[in-house]
This record gives C-alpha cells, structure tokens and sequence, in this order.
C-alpha cells in the first residue's frame, strides 16, 4: 500500500465524495491523487491528506 495513502484513515476515503460532482472518488496509485471520472478531475493527497479543493484539482484531459 502507499505511504501516502496509509496515513489517510480507510474509513475517510469511504466517505469522501467529489465536492463537484457528489459521487464517488477511484484512488490513483501511479498519481498519488484521488479521481472523479465523473468530473474529470484529479484531487492530490499531500502528507496523507487529500486536498478536496476543487481549485487544487488537476483537470483529467483525455
């Protein structure tokens, strides 16, 4: 598992939904970031804590 990702409670990221879309996030491994496919945006995890600003999204380009 990611030492990012062991820091931030399991739990949490049950409950954590996009703050744009309300629906469910996919954690990304390879980015350290937690995906809405729905809003196409990429939420990044720093320090074990993902950062639920749509601000600090990255947009996902195809």
């Amino acid at each position: 598992m990611d030492e990012n990702l062991a820091k931030v409670d399991p739990k949490l990221l049950d409950l954590l939904v996009c703050p744009l879309g309300k629906t469910r996030l996919v954690y990304s491994r390879e980015t350290n970031e937690l995906i809405s496919e729905t809003a196409r945006l990429a939420y990044p995890i720093r320090d074990g804590i993902p950062i639920m600003l749509v601000s600090e999204a990255r947009r996902i380009e195809d």
